[in-house]
């Protein structure tokens, strides 16, 4: 057992975890931040995702004690306060979700893929959440929200 200590969603957090504890299980069974789902636990259904120094990854692919020094961002962090995020505010607008398990995670993919700041198509945003499985396929709410949301982070 280790202490490790992360920045989780602008919070230094720590925990005595084992050396091979995932982000997905320090995040969960350590922090008790459930927003990232456990799916797949093999990286391949992206209910796990999180940012990492805001790119998007599966945390069940990584350990918490490669994140050190590092910033995570998960659902809960993504909003400012009481303000939802842009992808946030469109996956509620166009009602891109059913059940809502997938949903954190396909938002924190497309908050990553907007904040790259590359012109984005249907197609585009498609091929980024093309690792990501929604069992109720929300696939064409989703990225009409993703769209959405970048429609509205460009004006501001």
């Amino acid at each position: 057992m280790a202490v490790i200590t992360l920045n989780v969603n602008g919070a230094m957090r720590s925990a005595d975890v084992h050396p091979g504890t995932t982000l997905l299980e320090f995040l969960h069974d350590y922090l008790e931040v459930a927003g990232a789902k456990c799916g797949c636990e093999e990286g391949t259904c992206g209910a796990c995702t999180v940012h990492l120094e805001g790119k998007a990854i599966r945390s069940c692919m990584v350990t918490a004690a490669s994140c050190k020094g590092k910033r995570i961002t998960t659902i809960e962090g993504l909003a400012a306060g009481d303000r939802l995020h842009a992808v946030q505010k469109a996956f509620l607008a166009v009602e891109a979700f059913q059940c809502g398990f997938c949903t954190p995670g396909m938002i924190m993919e497309a908050a990553a893929l907007i904040a790259e700041g590359k012109p984005l198509t249907a197609a585009r945003v498609r091929e980024r959440m093309e690792g990501h499985i929604c069992r109720c396929g929300e696939y064409n709410s989703i990225v009409k929200a993703v769209l959405q949301a970048a429609q509205e982070l460009k004006r501001g």
